[in-house]
């Protein structure tokens, strides 16, 4: 299983290449992507984002959030903002959704690689 970030379902969706599109594509074909609820959210709120689409994103498998995820993830925040790197809320969230269930993550950000560094997230690409 694997997931993606905001940033590589958008170059997926506008036919962008790279080695993260192929990745997600030949993933979606294997039935092998779950949907990081923060990114939903993400996706979903483009006003512009065509009902088809909308549609496709809302049928993937959706990871699931335990109990202490909230706490968990401000902790991961914490981590990385003692290091003096970039925090993101969000990518807090999208980090601490794929280190709870051992997913991980294809993106196009490289703020990504501090959540990465404390061995919480595994990213791909």
């Amino acid at each position: 299983m694997i997931a993606a970030d905001t940033s590589t379902w958008i170059a997926f969706f506008q036919g962008e290449s790279g080695a993260d599109i192929e990745l997600l594509d030949q993933a979606l074909r294997d039935k092998q992507v779950v949907m990081v609820p923060v990114v939903l959210t993400e996706l979903l709120s483009d006003a512009k984002l065509p009902a088809e689409v909308a549609k496709i994103l809302s049928q993937l498998p959706l990871m699931e959030i335990d109990a202490g995820y909230w706490q968990r993830a401000g902790e991961l925040r914490a981590k990385v903002s003692a290091k003096r790197h970039k925090e993101r809320l969000g990518h807090a969230l999208i980090a601490q959704s794929c280190a709870d269930r051992g997913i991980s993550l294809l993106t196009r950000e490289g703020d990504f690689r501090a959540f990465a560094a404390t061995g919480a997230l595994h990213l791909v690409v």
